[in-house]
């Protein structure tokens, strides 16, 4: 289907903006409003703690700029996203940028400036004044940090050099979007096509696995023609990680990444521990896989290959909307009557256009209702799509209603929950309403491999991370062959021996993005075990477990996330949710396999 313009989609079809801004002329005077408040927090310097009323002030000011840099930071992205070919929006999100830099160089005085002092006047302070309460927990954050913030001079040295230490992900993100050239395949209709990152998945999934083949070897022998200089570059990242940890006084990597969140490193062994002593399941799940594909041998571009045929089946928008509006109601009136208002008030952009970024999101910010992004072609992976970004926007837009600004901005540890729940309860409610073995198996195997690819992947990329930092920084020796047989080794522990790890699949690594933003992946293990208990809490209609979520989702980051968690009935110290979400993959894995012997 020929994509649009952008000028041609339909009002309604379309996220309204000018609620967050109006025009240009808003714009600029906006921007003029920063330079304004900038030049405020900048007589401030030497003096933000030089009392109570002083510092209470300065943070009211800080926030108020912190406050209009998101707003318009917000809206040129969100304005650049729907139409990238639109030469006026990326002139005026470069400005943004520039204003926004500007911001960043000129305050970096302010948190050594306030660190110097001992955290208990800051305390009395707040004893005296009573407003600055509000900011108690924010200035306790702060002070965790202390012993890691550097003096003026030496902040603004790494703030400035930032842009040149972090050049290993620039040059990485050119080489796997811009400069990757796979080839050309051959697809089921027989036609010559090219192979592109962005069509991989396609071919990896496909029904005919000739093509899954030379998809995959395609793709990996890339990576292995470039392995030293991508090796080079990983090395790059790991000695910039190493060169922060250093100077910034963490015992190790891993930690200085948890550190702001106060998870600790137990967490992290723990999730690698509880998914080692369940790989039984995934091994079973694979020779399921193996027994359904009808194949000898299972090998690794036979792992996404699809094992549950169901007529394809397209959904209207409108249609989607109800499914997700009857798949959420366990959540409660208030909580459906409140997601309406993202159909009702142009918070989502539904279709695609010529030059309108890839894939969906949601964002916002404090002063203005969520933005969600789609790209919506009527396929269940779309419907389910549109459920996980609405979840983050129903997070964003509970906590932004329910927290003063500086508590409303929930931490990433928690960020993938509230969308995941959403996904967990859509394919309840699908299976649910299944007619046919045939789409009863199809919706759990939907969950399985949800569980697998967040789960034991994720969990394995995060093992991979730890054991390369850790190398670095006893300076043991990293050659591409270390970096590749360790990532080989971990591939062939996670698969077992249901599944031939193939050769070019040590080069896999090199593909993963996410290496580039350390010790992040385990986040989505941690998030998508927490969304699990948390919906299976509600479906079983567990004692206040609907009651503790609803007030998960207004929380924001009044309290650190293991503490909220907790409250919301998810203790990750114990390493339960991620036992729980284990033992339920094993069930789904056996319902599975009994349903297709009947």
């Amino acid at each position: 289907m020929k994509q649009r313009k952008r000028e041609e989609v339909e009002e309604q079809n379309k996220w309204d903006l000018i609620s967050l801004i109006k025009d240009e002329k808003e714009l600029k005077k906006k921007s003029e409003k920063v330079e304004e408040l900038l030049e405020e927090i900048l007589k401030y310097k030497g003096r933000i703690t030089e009392s109570g009323k002083t510092l209470l002030k300065f943070l009211k000011t800080n926030d108020e700029l912190s406050r209009l840099i998101d707003l318009l930071y917000v809206y040129v992205s969100l304005k650049l996203d729907e139409d990238s070919t639109n030469t006026k929006s990326q002139e005026t999100k470069e400005k943004i940028e520039k204003l926004i830099e500007k911001v960043e160089e000129r305050t970096t005085f302010i948190m050594p400036e306030l660190l110097k002092e001992p955290y208990t006047k800051i305390q009395k302070y707040i004893e005296e004044t009573k407003e600055l309460e509000m900011y108690s927990f924010d200035l306790e954050k702060a002070f965790r940090r202390k012993e890691h913030i550097l003096s003026e001079e030496k902040e603004n040295i790494l703030t400035k050099a930032s842009i040149n230490l972090n050049n290993s992900s620039n040059i990485y993100y050119y080489l796997n979007n811009t400069d990757i050239k796979l080839g050309n395949i051959e697809n089921e209709k027989g036609e010559t096509v090219e192979l592109t990152s962005s069509n991989y998945r396609i071919y990896i999934e496909n029904k005919n696995r000739e093509i899954r083949k030379n998809a995959f070897e395609k793709l990996h022998t890339f990576w292995k023609e470039h392995k030293n200089t991508v090796t080079a570059i990983y090395k790059a990242k790991l000695g910039e990680v190493e060169f922060n940890r250093d100077i910034r006084k963490y015992k190790t990597s891993i930690e200085m990444y948890l550190y702001s969140d106060k998870i600790t490193v137990d967490v992290y062994d723990n999730l690698i521990e509880k998914v080692h002593n369940n790989l039984d399941k995934m091994y079973e799940y694979q020779e399921l896989r193996k027994k359904l594909l009808k194949v000898e041998e299972m090998h690794m571009y036979d792992i996404y290959a699809p094992i549950i045929e169901i007529p394809e089946k397209t959904y209207t928008f409108e249609e989607t909307q109800d499914i997700i509006k009857n798949a959420l109601k366990p959540l409660g009136e208030t909580y459906v009557t409140d997601l309406t208002k993202a159909f009702t008030n142009n918070w989502i952009d539904i279709y695609p256009n010529i030059g309108k970024k890839s894939g969906a999101y949601q964002w916002g910010c404090y002063d203005s209702e969520p933005r969600v992004l789609l790209n919506f072609m009527g396929t269940f992976g779309d419907v389910s799509t549109t459920a996980h970004e609405l979840g983050h926007a129903m997070h964003s837009y509970y906590s932004n209603k329910n927290q003063e600004y500086v508590y409303s901005s929930y931490p990433i540890f928690l960020a993938e929950i509230a969308s995941t729940v959403n996904e967990v309860l859509l394919n309840d409610y699908m299976y649910k309403k299944a007619n046919t073995k045939e789409e009863k198996s199809y919706y759990l195997n939907e969950l399985i491999d949800l569980i697998k690819s967040t789960v034991f992947r994720q969990t394995m990329f995060a093992e991979f991370e730890s054991i390369m930092h850790k190398k670095y920084q006893k300076q043991e020796p990293i050659t591409e062959k270390e970096i590749s047989d360790t990532y080989y080794g971990l591939n062939k522990l996670y698969f077992g021996n249901n599944v031939i790890s193939d050769e070019l699949i040590k080069y896999e690594w090199e593909r993963i993005p996410h290496f580039y933003t350390p010790f992040y992946v385990y986040k989505y293990a941690t998030g998508l075990s927490s969304a699990v208990c948390i919906a299976y809490n509600i479906l079983n209609k567990k004692e206040k477990a609907l009651e503790k979520y609803l007030e998960f989702l207004k929380s924001g980051c009044i309290k650190y996330p293991l503490e909220t968690l907790k409250d919301a009935g998810v203790d990750l110290i114990s390493g339960y949710p991620v036992e729980e979400t284990l033992k339920i993959f094993g069930e789904k894995v056996n319902e599975l396999k009994k349903l297709m012997e009947e």
